[in-house]
C-alpha cells in the first residue's frame, strides 16, 4: 500500500475537546477512525476515547497483516466498543452513560470498507466529485429524506445536532455500512466530525482535498471551518488520506510506504489534541492516567 495520510484535532470553541481520532496500519491494512462524543452527555470524551482505543486496539491484534473479513471487524469492534461504554457507565455508576457517534475505514487488497453510527461523516472524492458519502444518523437527516425541509432549513434546524444512532447509548447502535468500494489513484477520503462538514460546503470540503497536498490543504480546511463556525464553534477533527497504487519514486515526500513492512508490525498514530489557550480541564495529571486505565480494563473485557 502507498498513501498520504493527515489527521488533527481542534478544541473549537468549546471549553474542551470531546473528539478522538486516530489511524493505524500494518503492511496490507489501513484502518482511520473519528469519533465525537456528544455534546450534554456526561463524560462524552471517555465514550470517544473507548470507541476508538476499542477499534485501533482490535486492528492491532488482529490485522496480521490483513483481516479475515473487514465488514465482520467493524461490526465486531462497533459494538463492542458499546458495550465497553455502557459497563464504564456501570461500574462507574454514571447518571448518564457518555456516548458518541463514530465512523471508520478500512482499506486493504486496495478495497475499502466502512461503517458509520451517528452523524460523523465520511466523504470519498474521485476525479473531483464526490462520489460516497455517509448518511447521517439524524433527526434532520430523517426530515430530509420524506421532503419535510429543505438543506437550507436543514443547516439552522433546532435539531441538527441531535442523531438516533450512537455507541453508549440506552438501545444498540444502528450501524451502517458501505459497499464494498475498490480504491483508484488519487482517491481521497475524509472522516470528519460534523465541527467541521456542519461549518463549510461539501464542495469546500471537495474543493480543498482533491488534488491537493494534503499536509497544506488540510490543516487550512479545518482553519476554515473554525473561522465560520464562530464563537460558539464546535470541536473540529478530520482524518483525510489519499489514496496511491504505485510506489513511484515521484510520489510525495510525506507518503506512507508499507511494501517493506513486517508483517507482523503495526504502526499506530493517534491524534493529538491540538491546544486552545481556553481550553480547560479539571483532571490532574493522576486522575487522567486513572481515567485512562480504567478505560483499558473496560476495553479489556471484549478481546476478540
Amino acid at each position: 500500500m502507498k498513501f498520504t495520510i493527515y489527521q488533527e484535532s481542534r478544541v473549537g470553541k468549546r471549553p474542551n475537546n470531546q473528539d478522538r481520532i486516530a489511524y493505524c496500519y500494518s503492511r496490507d491494512a489501513l484502518l482511520m477512525v473519528v469519533a465525537d462524543g456528544m455534546g450534554g452527555h456526561y463524560h462524552g470524551e471517555v465514550a470517544s476515547q473507548i470507541a476508538v482505543q476499542t477499534l485501533t486496539g482490535a486492528f492491532q491484534r488482529e490485522a496480521q497483516p490483513a483481516l479475515d473479513d473487514p465488514f465482520l471487524f467493524l461490526q465486531k469492534s462497533l459494538t463492542n466498543a458499546h458495550h465497553a461504554i455502557r459497563d464504564y457507565t456501570r461500574d462507574h455508576q454514571l447518571k448518564e452513560s457518555p456516548r458518541t457517534t463514530c465512523v471508520a475505514c478500512l482499506i486493504q487488497d486496495n478495497v475499502a470498507y466502512w461503517a458509520h453510527c451517528g452523524d460523523s461523516r465520511l466523504y470519498l472524492i474521485r476525479g473531483g466529485q464526490i462520489v460516497a458519502k455517509t448518511r447521517d444518523h439524524s433527526r434532520v437527516r430523517l426530515l430530509l429524506d420524506e421532503g419535510l425541509i429543505n438543506e437550507a432549513q436543514a443547516a439552522i434546524h433546532p435539531d441538527r445536532n441531535k442523531v438516533y444512532s450512537c455507541l453508549g447509548g440506552d438501545n444498540l447502535p444502528e450501524i451502517e455500512f458501505s459497499r464494498k468500494t475498490p480504491m483508484e489513484a488519487g482517491d481521497v477520503l475524509a472522516l470528519c466530525t460534523d465541527g467541521v462538514w456542519g461549518a463549510v460546503s461539501d464542495d469546500l470540503i471537495r474543493d480543498k482535498l482533491y488534488n491537493t497536498d494534503l499536509m497544506v490543504s488540510a490543516p487550512a480546511l479545518l482553519g476554515l471551518a473554525e473561522l465560520q463556525g464562530g464563537p460558539h464553534g464546535d470541536n473540529l477533527s478530520l482524518v483525510t488520506a489519499r489514496w496511491e497504487d504505485s510506489y513511484s519514486p515521484e510520489s510525495s515526500m510525506s507518503s506512507i510506504s508499507t511494501q517493506t513492512m513486517p508483517l507482523d508490525m503495526v504502526a499506530t498514530r493517534f491524534g493529538e489534541m491540538a491546544k486552545d489557550a481556553n481550553e480547560k480541564s479539571d483532571l490532574t495529571d493522576a486522575e487522567i492516567e486513572k481515567a485512562i486505565a480504567e478505560i483499558r480494563s473496560a476495553i479489556q473485557k471484549y478481546p476478540k
